[in-house]
């Protein structure tokens, strides 16, 4: 999948990944969806944002998931 809505500048943020080139980091977004947050909820937060930007920001994190593994506890 090609990202159009993700961009990575090393001069803003710390290089972190965020939504359009604007101040707002991919994992503030996916943070906002784990916490329950509906897209017009979290576009009513950041104004800024629209909804296709919240989509690419699942998208965005799943496919950097998939590219390592994490350390998972085994009950």
């Amino acid at each position: 999948m090609r990202f159009t809505r993700i961009t990575v500048d090393p001069k803003q943020m710390g290089g972190v990944a965020c939504i359009r080139g604007l101040r707002i980091p991919v994992a503030t977004v996916v943070g906002m969806v784990a916490d329950g947050m509906q897209v017009a909820e979290i576009v009513e937060a950041l104004p800024d944002l629209e909804p296709e930007d919240i989509r690419e920001a699942l998208h965005y994190a799943a496919e950097a998931v998939r590219e390592r593994e994490l350390p998972l506890v085994i009950s």
